[in-house]
């Protein structure tokens, strides 16, 4: 029985020679042609200036009658040069408005040689002048030589692609240096052993993805996949951006398009990586613009790049984006990007393994807690964390220290969320008071409401644009809320209006904020949520949704004006009910509330045992 060899790995492509640079004298015409005309043009005239010396008629008759004139010659145009019998020249112009009868005659007496000349045709006078014109259109038919052979896909063209070529040098980035994802790994992992091994997927009948397109909020981390996989994959990676495909020029996007696609098919397999291709991937037709539209060339070209490459030459697209909902449909379907791998924003096991990530080679004090630290930052993305970590590390140098305590990451991650803290945005009395009050009334309804979670820290100290901040450390990753949670949140965030209202019997304008906030949950309540009794389990788009690019505009609302009266009235209802419930939980805890008011002023900062310690005194800090 024969056996059959095995196919070893494809040949290591040919590395495409890059075009010739242009000759280094080349630059140097344009100068040099502009240095001699301005020598032609000026060096006559400063030579003549030198060398003969302008008198006028009146002196040159003087001269004449004193007999210091040794010769003089006279051209058909009345212009007169000469000589003095001391050897120095002269020029000088004959009026031929006057009667110049008798100039020979008074020459010839005072014993002048006399000779004439004729002008003609100047040559040399009409080569000067013509040869600004020569250069002006010699660089006019060169510049539009090299726009055309630009627009061809030329070498110093427009139309030549952009795209970064990576092949001997690849980035130091690994999978492992991506933290968390393994879901996603995996899926990109799949378009590298399937370029390495493609006998392994034909022996099943399995085909390899043309495309896969990545999907994710911005910092997620999609361009850091895209690098790991050029460090990992053993084959030429082509890296674009979605912008350097749109020119000015008509044109150009889709030539540039035609020659990335060469570029991978010379040196396939090949891994074309696109990212923001929302840039030139945005649907079609959009605001009734026609198919001439230069983006919109360039899309098509895209598309029919996508749809012309054999499948067995090993070329696959990988592509980048944060806003999918704008992509053109044609773009997404099957054959073209066969793979849609969603990159959400990092859990809580997430976050902790990009922090130890990006803490590698900093020195950490023993106190910090990378647990309790990813499960303060929910909704952090992987840049976030990394600036997080690296504004601690400021925080240390600052302090003249090179260990980060845990002190520090606290302060970035108040610096990330509040803003800035100025040492020199102090308050006045009052204005500590109310805020005190204010953030007492959040922090205590944290504490009593059942399904709320913790408090962390109350502060005072302005930050940013807030005045004051009472923080919350969730006690797990949530990714469902229940109505009651909700209606907790809804009266935590009335609290600080209740608390004032209660301390000083009015509301202050720091609670602005806080009523956005509360209005923008109950809004959602109602009419996402479904949590309305009388609405009813009814769910509308948001006005995000409803105004997509390419979407059909709805006119007015999705609703009825009765609808939207009733909608108004729930969410009012909602928000009385919230704040009367915090009204009525305050009051009966007032006491804990000057008690921590006064604390605040006092201390500026307190940690969520303060608030348990002025809640003991009446009920032993349980929750109700």
């Amino acid at each position: 029985m024969s056996r059959k060899a095995k196919p070893g790995p494809p040949p290591d492509p040919v590395p495409k020679q890059p075009p010739p640079p242009p000759p280094r004298w080349r630059r140097w015409l344009l100068p040099l042609g502009l240095l001699a005309t301005a020598l032609l043009l000026f060096l006559p005239t400063l030579w003549q200036g030198e060398q003969n010396q302008p008198v006028s008629y009146t002196q040159f008759l003087s001269q004449v009658d004193a007999k210091r004139v040794e010769s003089v010659t006279i051209d058909d145009s009345g212009a007169v040069t000469g000589e003095y019998r001391d050897g120095t020249s002269f020029s000088t112009n004959i009026p031929v408005a006057l009667d110049n009868s008798g100039l020979e005659s008074r020459l010839r007496a005072s014993g002048v040689n006399i000779s004439a000349t004729s002008s003609g045709a100047d040559w040399t006078g009409v080569l000067v002048g013509l040869l600004p014109l020569a250069l002006i259109i010699g660089l006019l038919l060169w510049t539009g030589r090299r726009a055309q052979h630009s627009l061809a896909g030329g070498a110093l063209g427009f139309g030549r692609s952009k795209a970064k070529i990576i092949e001997a040098q690849r980035p130091s980035t690994r999978f492992a240096d991506v933290a968390g994802y393994q879901g996603v790994k995996q899926d990109v992992s799949e378009i590298i052993e399937f370029l390495r091994d493609p006998a392994k997927y034909a022996a099943a009948g399995a085909k390899g993805p043309r495309g896969v397109i990545m999907v994710g909020p911005p910092g997620t981390g999609k361009t850091l996949l895209a690098r790991a996989v050029a460090g990992e994959a053993s084959v030429p990676f082509l890296s674009v951006t979605g912008s350097a495909f749109v020119e000015m020029f008509v044109g150009v996007g889709a030539s540039r398009v035609r020659d990335l696609f060469d570029e991978a098919r010379e040196r396939a397999p090949a891994i074309i990586f696109i990212d923001e291709i929302d840039a030139v991937g945005s649907r079609r037709g959009v605001g009734g613009s026609g198919g001439h539209e230069e983006r919109e060339q360039t899309l098509n070209q895209l598309l029919a790049e996508m749809d012309g490459f054999d499948q067995s030459s090993g070329i696959v697209v990988l592509a980048a984006t944060n806003r999918p909902e704008s992509l053109d449909p044609a773009l997404l379907r099957p054959g073209r990007f066969d793979r849609q791998v969603t990159i959400p924003l990092p859990n809580q096991d997430e976050r902790r393994a990009i922090l130890a990530v990006h803490a590698r080679g900093k020195q950490l004090a023993p106190d910090v807690d990378l647990d309790r630290l990813s499960r303060a930052t929910p909704g952090f993305s992987g840049a976030d964390l990394a600036n997080l970590v690296n504004e601690a590390a400021i925080n240390a140098v600052r302090a003249d220290r090179t260990v980060l305590a845990a002190a520090d990451l606290t302060a970035a991650r108040d610096r990330v969320l509040l803003g800035r803290r100025e040492s020199s945005n102090a308050l006045l009395p009052e204005e500590r008071h109310a805020v005190a009050v204010h953030e007492s009334g959040h922090a205590l309804l944290a504490a009593l409401c059942e399904h709320a979670d913790p408090v962390e820290k109350v502060t005072i100290l302005p930050a940013g644009l807030a005045l004051g901040a009472t923080e919350q450390l969730p006690e797990a990753e949530r990714h469902l809320y229940a109505e009651s949670y909700l209606l907790d949140q809804l009266t935590i965030r009335l609290g600080g209006r209740a608390a004032e209202c209660l301390v000083f019997g009015e509301g202050f304008t720091g609670a602005a904020n806080d009523l956005a906030v509360a209005t923008q949950l109950a809004t959602r309540m109602v009419t996402e949520f479904g949590l309305s009794p009388a609405l009813g389990p009814v769910g509308y788009e948001s006005g995000e949704a409803a105004h997509l690019p390419g979407a059909p505009v709805l006119q007015g609302r999705p609703y009825s004006e009765q609808t939207q009266r009733l909608v108004d009235s729930e969410i009012a209802r909602l928000l009385r009910e919230a704040e009367e419930r915090a009204l009525r939980m305050l009051r009966e805890h007032l006491p804990a509330l000057h008690r921590l008011a006064e604390r605040l002023r006092e201390e500026e900062t307190v940690d969520g045992a303060a608030v348990l310690a002025a809640l003991r005194p009446q009920e032993g800090g349980g929750k109700r």
